[in-house]
C-alpha cells in the first residue's frame, strides 16, 4: 500500500532550508576557528612534494574527493581522484614515490581506506587524513591530520553527510587556494589550466577579439533624424547605435530602450534628433580590456548593461560589445 506523503508546507520548507544553511555555516565557522599549524603543515607537505596529490574517498566522501582533486588541478596543483574500492584492484598503480595522498572519511574508520593506508605508504606516498574523528585509525596512520569534525549533521536524523561533506569540501578549497597563493598562481597560469570554456575566455580574450567593428554596427550623427536612427538600428540589429561627431569621436549611445522611452514620452518623435534621445557620455570600454573585466563592468551593477560602445584612448569610436557576445563567442 502506497504511503501517503505529509502535507506540504511552504513555511516549514523555508524554515528547514534556513536551519540547514545555519547549521552548515556554524560547522564551517567552527572548522575555521580550529584551523592551526596542521593546515600549514599539509600545505608545506604538498608544496614540497616531488609528485602529485591523490585524493581518496568512498561514498559521499568520494564525491567530495573528486571535487577537491578537480579544484586542486584548476588552481595549479596536479591532482587525481582515486576510488577507494578500485584502488585495491589495480588502480593503486597510479600512486608513486613522492605523492601525497589525502584520505577523506568522516568516521576515519572507513574499512576500504584503512586497509589501503599501508599499501599507499609502501608505494612511497605521504598520507594526510581529512577526518571527523581525531582518534580514528586513519588519523593514527597519517603523517598529518586535518580536523573536519562537525557537531552534528544538518538532516533531521543527524546521519546523512551534510555538514561534514560541506566542511570536507571547504578544507579542499582552502588547501587549493593556499597552495595557489604559495606558488604565485596568476592569471596566465589560470588561462593555461582553463584553455576553453567561459572562465578561460575571460582571462585570455580581450574586447578586441569579439567586438563588432564600425562596419558591423549602427552609426549615426547627433543631428540625424529619429527615422535615420531607427533605419540604422534595423539594418544593424545589435541593440544600439553609436552616435559619433564629425571627427569620429563617440558623442553618445542610442539603445533599443532609449527608443522605447522616447515613444512613451513624446506624442510625435519625428521632430527629434539622435542627440535628443541618446545617452551622453555613456560608459565605454577599451578594446584591450580582458573579457572578464568587461563582464564585471556590465553585470556587477544595479542595472545590467547589455551593450557597451568600444572607444580608443582618444575617444574615437571603434565598435560595440554585447553581453551576448561574451557568453556566446
Amino acid at each position: 500500500m502506497k504511503k501517503k506523503s505529509a502535507k506540504f508546507s511552504k513555511s516549514s520548507a523555508l524554515a528547514t532550508g534556513r536551519t540547514v544553511l545555519a547549521l552548515e555555516t556554524q560547522s564551517l565557522q567552527a572548522a575555521s576557528e580550529r584551523l592551526d599549524h596542521n593546515f600549514t603543515r599539509v600545505v608545506d607537505l604538498i608544496r614540497r612534494a616531488r609528485g602529485k596529490v591523490i585524493v581518496v574517498g568512498l561514498g559521499k566522501s568520494g564525491h567530495v574527493a573528486q571535487s577537491v582533486s578537480a579544484t586542486l588541478c584548476s588552481l595549479g596543483t596536479s591532482a587525481v581522484f582515486l576510488h577507494a574500492s578500485e584502488a585495491s584492484h589495480g588502480d593503486i598503480g597510479v600512486v608513486g614515490s613522492g605523492d601525497v595522498v589525502i584520505l577523506i572519511s568522516k568516521s576515519g574508520a572507513t574499512p576500504e581506506l584503512v586497509r589501503l593506508a599501508p599499501a599507499l605508504r609502501a608505494a612511497g606516498a605521504k598520507l594526510v587524513a581529512l577526518v571527523g574523528n581525531l582518534r580514528s585509525p586513519l588519523a593514527g596512520e597519517a603523517d598529518a591530520v586535518l580536523d573536519a569534525t562537525v557537531a552534528r549533521e544538518a538532516d533531521p536524523l543527524g546521519l546523512a553527510p551534510t555538514s561534514s561533506a560541506v566542511v570536507a569540501l571547504a578544507f579542499g578549497h582552502a588547501l587549493a587556494v593556499a597552495l595557489a597563493q604559495a606558488r604565485k598562481f596568476g592569471l596566465k597560469d589560470f588561462a593555461r589550466t582553463h584553455p576553453s570554456g567561459q572562465l578561460g575566455r575571460n582571462v585570455t580574450l580581450r574586447v578586441a577579439d569579439i567586438m563588432h567593428g564600425m562596419k558591423e554596427i549602427a552609426v549615426v550623427k547627433p543631428r540625424d533624424s529619429m527615422r535615420d536612427v531607427v533605419v540604422a538600428m534595423t539594418s544593424r540589429p545589435l541593440g544600439a547605435a553609436c552616435v559619433v561627431d564629425k571627427s569620429g569621436k563617440l558623442a553618445g549611445l542610442v539603445t533599443d530602450g532609449d527608443l522605447r522611452r522616447a515613444l512613451q514620452k513624446f506624442e510625435d518623435i519625428r521632430p527629434l534628433k539622435a542627440a535628443d534621445v541618446m545617452t551622453i557620455k555613456p560608459i565605454q570600454i577599451s578594446p584591450e580590456t580582458l573579457l572578464g573585466d568587461a563582464l564585471r563592468l556590465m553585470e556587477e551593477r544595479t542595472s545590467q548593461i547589455s551593450v557597451l560602445p568600444v572607444a580608443g584612448a582618444n575617444g574615437r569610436c571603434l565598435g560595440l560589445l554585447r553581453l551576448h557576445d561574451i557568453y556566446q563567442h
